[in-house]
Parts: C-alpha cells; sequence; structure tokens
C-alpha cells in the first residue's frame, strides 16, 4: 500500500520522494507518568522537534505529537491510531519507558505491533550513544516496521533521545519511502555510495580520508530511561530481533520460540483490549414473538393501543348508571343486559336498569360503575329459573367508575412502554407487555452466532465407543462449552475437531468465519511446533493477535485476536471484523477463560449492560491458598445462610485439567496473588456462573 500523500520518482538520480510535493509525516510520543500530568514540564518533545528541524535536511514534518503515561494499552492504542488508518505516519518515535524499572514497558508494548524487525537501527543508536557512555546499554531500544510505518523507541531523557534520534535520522527517509511502497530497484541504482551521498553520511573508510573521526571518550553519565516505577509488565524472553510475533510453522520446530513472545498481561488490561476491539452492535428488525426474549432493544417502543382498549369490570357484579343527580339509591333493579368478557356487542343501558357482569368484560354503553356481587341480594327469577330476573342492591355508597378499568388506565397509545438498552427477559414480563399493546415487530441488537473448534490430532469425540488408544484425549472441552454457550442465550455452532495441520486449520477458520461471527477454539495456543492458532490468524488470515497471555491461574496461555471481514452471518452487515477467542486446552481453564473473558464481549456485541458475570462478595467457609504470582479464579460453591449473607465453600482441587472442579459450582472466586492464605470468614470477591443454593446451618 502506498500512501496517497507522496509521489515517487523512477528516475536513477532520484532516490528519495519528490519533497516539492509534500514530506515525510513523522509523529513523537512520549511515555511519561510525570509529564502526563504536567505536560508543559516535558523537554523531549522540543529536543527532537529540534532534531527533525536542524538535522531532517527539510524533509520532515513532524505532524502530531502526544504525551501519555506508561501504560502498555495506551502506547499500542496510540501507535494503532498513526499506523493502521488510510493516511499513515511514516515514522513513529518514542521516548521514554525503554528501562528497566518496573513501569518500563514500551519495548513490551511495541515489540507485539511490528510486523517486521529492524536490528540495524537499534545497533547504530546502541552504538552510538554507548561512544559517549556506557549506561547506553541499559536502554532496551526497538525498532521495526508496522505496516508502512517505521517505529523507534529512544530513551527518556532528553539529551539521550536527542543522540539517539542523530545517531540514524539521515538514514530514516530512505527506509521510510521504502515502506511507502515505493519501488527497491530505482532506489537503489547508483550504489551505496551515491545514497550515503545524498543521505549526507559516510562510511569509516571516507571519513578516514577526510581526516575526520567519531570515536567520543566523553562520559555525560545521562539516563536513558524515565524510571518512574511503578506496576511490573513482565517481559517478553526473546529479542526484539529474532523475529516475528508468532512461530514460523514452516521453519520447524528447532526454530519455534522457547518461550512466549507475548507480554503478560494483567486481567484488567486483557478486559480493556477485549473491549476496544469488540464490534459493535449490530441492529436487526425482528418480529415480537418468544424468539425475541434475550435480546436488547435498540431502540424505544411505543404502545399501539391503549390497554385497557375498552373500559373494562374488575369485579364480578353488576354494571349500574348513576342518575344525573349523582346520588344512586339502593333498591331492587331489574336485570336488563348481561354483559361477559368475551368480545360482542353490548347494548346500551338506561337508567334504572342493571347488567350482570363478569370480570374483565365491557361496560354497557351508558354504565358508569359497577356493584360488587358481595353488595347484592337475588330477589327474583326468570320463570324457568335460568336467568336473574331482579336485583337488590343493598349499598348506596356506590361512585362514578368505582370498580372501572378505565381505557388506557395500564397503559395509554403512544407512550413508551420499554427504553432502548432494555432486554428482553425471560421472567420479567417484557414480553407479556409487548404482546399486551400489539406490538409486531422491535428493534434488537442482533446475538452474535458463536462456533465451537477444537484443536489436535490427538483429540477425539467425547462418544466415541471403545477404548482409547495411547495419547488419545476425548473432547471436553468443546461439549462443555457449547452448553455454557447456550445457557447464556446464544446461539452456538459446533465447527467439530480440526487436525494439527496448517491447511486443515486455515481452511476450518475461513469457512467458518462465514458462519459466525465469533469463534472459539481450546488448544494449540501454547509453545509447541503442532501450537499453529497464532500463526495462522497472523500469517494466513491477515488477522491481528491484540494479546497471547494473561496473568492468571488457570488461563495463562489466553489468546485474544482479530480478523478483518466484510461479512457477517447470516446476512452482510456493516461488521468489518470478527473475534476469536483461543482457549488453553486444558477443561477448567477453557470454562474459567470462556466467563471470564468471552462472556463479557458477547454481551457487547449484543448491546448487553453491565457485561460479563455478575460480581457479588461472599464469606469463605474454609482457608483458601494463594497463589505467589497470579490471581486465581478458584471454583467454588456459593449460597446463602439464613443470616442473608453470601458464602463460598472450595470445590476442591483446582487442577486446570481437573473438569470435575466444575461440579456443582456456581461461581468462580476472585482470589488475588500473595503470599499464604485467605482465612475462613474473610470476605472475597466472586463471579456467579449459576444460581444461588441454600446452605445448611
Amino acid at each position: 500500500m502506498r500512501d496517497p500523500h507522496f509521489k515517487y520518482s523512477t528516475s536513477v538520480h532520484i532516490s528519495q520522494p519528490d519533497m516539492s510535493v509534500t514530506k515525510l509525516r513523522a509523529a513523537i510520543l512520549v511515555i511519561s507518568e510525570t509529564a502526563s500530568k504536567d505536560p508543559p514540564t516535558d523537554k523531549c518533545i522540543p529536543a527532537l522537534q529540534s532534531v527533525f528541524a536542524e538535522l531532517g535536511n527539510d524533509q520532515w514534518e513532524v505532524s502530531s505529537t502526544e504525551i501519555i503515561p506508561d501504560s502498555l494499552i495506551d502506547i499500542q492504542k496510540s501507535i494503532r491510531s498513526w499506523t493502521d488508518g488510510e493516511t499513515f505516519m511514516n515514522l513513529i518515535v518514542t521516548s521514554g519507558g525503554t528501562g528497566f524499572a518496573t513501569k518500563d514497558v514500551t519495548p513490551e508494548a511495541v515489540t507485539p505491533l511490528l510486523d517486521r524487525q529492524a536490528p540495524g537501527l537499534v545497533h547504530g543508536m546502541l552504538s552510538t550513544s554507548y561512544a559517549i557512555t556506557p549506561f547506553a546499554l541499559m536502554a532496551r531500544p526497538v525498532a521495526g516496521l508496522r505496516k508502512n510505518t517505521l517505529i523507534l523507541t529512544l530513551p527518556g531523557s532528553p539529551k539521550g533521545a536527542k543522540e539517539n534520534l542523530e545517531a540514524v535520522l539521515k538514514l530514516l527517509p530512505h527506509a521510510c519511502v521504502q515502506a511507502a511502497g515505493a519501488a527497491s530497484r530505482p532506489l537503489h541504482q547508483g550504489g551505496i555510495k551515491r545514497l550515503e551521498a545524498e543521505a549526507g553520511v559516510f562510511s569509516e573508510s571516507v571519513s578516514a580520508t577526510s581526516g575526520h573521526t567519531h570515536h567520543h571518550h566523553r562520559h555525560h553519565g545521562h539516563d536513558h530511561s524515565h524510571g518512574h516505577g511503578g506496576h511490573g509488565a513482565p517481559r517478553p524472553h526473546t529479542k526484539p530481533e529474532e523475529g516475528p510475533q508468532s512461530n514460523d510453522p514452516s521453519a520447524g520446530p528447532t526454530r519455534r520460540y522457547r518461550s512466549s513472545p507475548y507480554p503478560m498481561l494483567a486481567v484488567d488490561e486483557a478486559l480493556k483490549i477485549i473491549a476496544e476491539q469488540t464490534p459493535a452492535p449490530i441492529v436487526e428488525e425482528v418480529s415480537a414473538s418468544i424468539a425475541s426474549v434475550g435480546s436488547v432493544l435498540a431502540a424505544d417502543i411505543k404502545a399501539t393501543e391503549s390497554v385497557p382498549a375498552f373500559r373494562a369490570s374488575i369485579v364480578d357484579g353488576y354494571a349500574v348508571k348513576i342518575p344525573a343527580s349523582g346520588k344512586f339509591q339502593k333498591g331492587t333493579y331489574p336485570v336488563a343486559l348481561v354483559s361477559h368478557a368475551q368480545a360482542g356487542d353490548v347494548q346500551e343501558l338506561k337508567e334504572g336498569q342493571i347488567a350482570r357482569i363478569t370480570t374483565g368484560a365491557p361496560l354497557p354503553p351508558g354504565a358508569d360503575a359497577v356493584v360488587m356481587v358481595e353488595d347484592t341480594v337475588l330477589k327474583s327469577q326468570t320463570e324457568d329459573g335460568k336467568e336473574e330476573k331482579e336485583i337488590e342492591i343493598l349499598t348506596e355508597e356506590i361512585q362514578s367508575g368505582e370498580n372501572v378499568r378505565e381505557v388506557g388506565s395500564d397503559v395509554k397509545k403512544d407512550e413508551i412502554i420499554l427504553r432502548k438498552g432494555e432486554g428482553i427477559s425471560a421472567v420479567g414480563g417484557e414480553f407479556g407487555l409487548l404482546a399486551s399493546v400489539g406490538t409486531r415487530s422491535i428493534s434488537v441488537y442482533k446475538r452474535p452466532v458463536v462456533g465451537v473448534l477444537s484443536t489436535g490430532d490427538e483429540i477425539i469425540e467425547h462418544d466415541r465407543a471403545g477404548p482409547l488408544k495411547l495419547g488419545e484425549v476425548r473432547d471436553t472441552n468443546r461439549p462443555t462449552l457449547l452448553t455454557a454457550i447456550r445457557a447464556q442465550g446464544f446461539e452456538a455452532i459446533d465447527l467439530g475437531i480440526v487436525s494439527d495441520k496448517p491447511g486443515a486449520l486455515e481452511d476450518s477458520l475461513r469457512m467458518a468465519l462465514l458462519k459466525v461471527d465469533v469463534i472459539i477454539t481450546s488448544g494449540g495456543v501454547s509453545m509447541g511446533e503442532l501450537d499453529l492458532l497464532k500463526p495462522t490468524i497472523e500469517r494466513s488470515l491477515g488477522g491481528t493477535i491484540h494479546f497471547g497471555r494473561v496473568n492468571m491461574k488457570p488461563g495463562k496461555p489466553t489468546t485474544f485476536a482479530t480478523i478483518p471481514t466484510k461479512h457477517s452471518s447470516p446476512e452482510p452487515s456493516t461488521r468489518t471484523h470478527k473475534t476469536i477467542f483461543s482457549l488453553p486446552g486444558n477443561p477448567a481453564s477453557a470454562v474459567v477463560t470462556f466467563h471470564v473473558f468471552v462472556l463479557p464481549s458477547l454481551h457487547q456485541q449484543s448491546g448487553v449492560s453491565p457485561v460479563g458475570l455478575p460480581r457479588v462478595t461472599v464469606v469463605l467457609e474454609e482457608d483458601v491458598k494463594r497463589d505467589r504470582g497470579r490471581l486465581e479464579y478458584h471454583r467454588a460453591v456459593v449460597g446463602v445462610k439464613r443470616d442473608g449473607l453470601l458464602y463460598a465453600t472450595s470445590t476442591g482441587g483446582q487442577r486446570s485439567s481437573r473438569i470435575g472442579s466444575f461440579k456443582g459450582a456456581n461461581a468462580l472466586l476472585c482470589v488475588g496473588s500473595g503470599e499464604g492464605v485467605l482465612k475462613k470468614g474473610e470476605k472475597v470477591g466472586a463471579l456467579l456462573m449459576g444460581k444461588l443454593g441454600e446452605f445448611r446451618q
């Protein structure tokens, strides 16, 4: 893809973009807790702007600057805003967060975003800065390309950032022009000497003959990071220059990563990324039927008619007409009419007459009130004894409108009966309200269709007859996840089991994307050479992996990705991408991560708010051991005691492969990391997965 703002020349004599047309666009991103709170204190942006102005040969325009805190998510969000749009930056330089302080996470934020590494630029910046001070080696710079944009991470001190940019700036136009889409052959005609001359740089041999040297022995002792301290984000153990984000399946097992290159995110950070990347809800018009139960309204609903639509009796008794004097007289009256709660014409009631009426039946025209049958006595009957002839009314305390349900007293026509964002529950009476006013169609948020896929040649159907062969594993995850999805009110499609072969997995995912909105896979997200989910998503489907590890137990290898698409099942829609949740292969891990990560995304796509499982506070019935380094979602049974409080007891062993730990479980205890145990009687947060039981005292 070429930047539409640039024109390129194929002339042998011109290898740079035509600067008469436009300049290369650069952005400066400062990562600093201090400067983000007090921007005027920042010295890095002015220092870097001066480098572009003084050494940039009038080729650069600093188009955008931003100051953000030391946050991995914020760093990635800012960079994506400059790289992923139609009008992209040619160069992004960051300053800060490259040191060893616990809050220095810039390399961890930038590395997963890069499509290609640029280790030569890293070496050039480090070697130049090292000639000034050995402490330059305490920085952890990263350089590379994301889409058409070159990204460099610089130290946090103004002096260190300035020196690093000065070391490479003259070389960068050549790289940026190529990255933006210029043909390589015309740019390189004339050889390296011509390129050096045009850039205004010289190789060591030229420098020596010219009597110039570049060996500096001064020691400034400047700091190459902000060093603000703060939260720790575990760092990937691969070096940035080792290659792309995921394993290359064609390279074989000897070239696979030995430890994950993905930053270890906190659960809250992972949930924030999911919320940002989840597609917006899609609005659809559906019939107001039982099938709409579980949907969320995308627009207010007005009553198309009044309820009741006629004046109706709320008791069994006798409709009466109040005289013009306004005072009803007790006494004996002839029964002139009968009105039942059924459709039909009713004659007009005249003064001095009464009409027998049943509950819910329409008042005859002319009637003003209803006397309860309890306030009457039968005086006479017809000759055949089947009908009432005369009734004595024992009270005169009858007011106009008494025991009458007036037109629109429940719902008035054109009144808003349900509002946008409200759900049509199975128990809340919303559907009954819609039915009462004759609503035929409603605007709702479309609930995503979810597909579940298992991966692995060792996986077999759970119900296959016969004993297992060595290495075979019954598919527990797929039927369990399908059950969990349907229990939450979403349509779930069984996508079957896919072989551990790149082509098979790619084909299955492509077919699935035509049928479903969300794909859930289990297995294939660890470090083995046959764990192909991440490479297939990135390399074959053009997707983006937003995170690949989460600091939690169980569920550490949970992966979240999006894949661009133009269509949504079953009809084309405005959705531009679909989500993939690659859950761990261990059964308990898969179920926990579905409830923690997948369900909030499904709710968000469906317009449900708040998203995810409801959170409550429970009292522990027993000691619960903490994990030293990770937040643990401990399977438990939560119930109510007579004191009205919620109490929780563990389901036993919590090993991630132990699906039995979910037997009877209706909650996940959120046990924070730390030493020791949470004692019996302490309170802890819990996510409710099912109905509450009752604990015996």
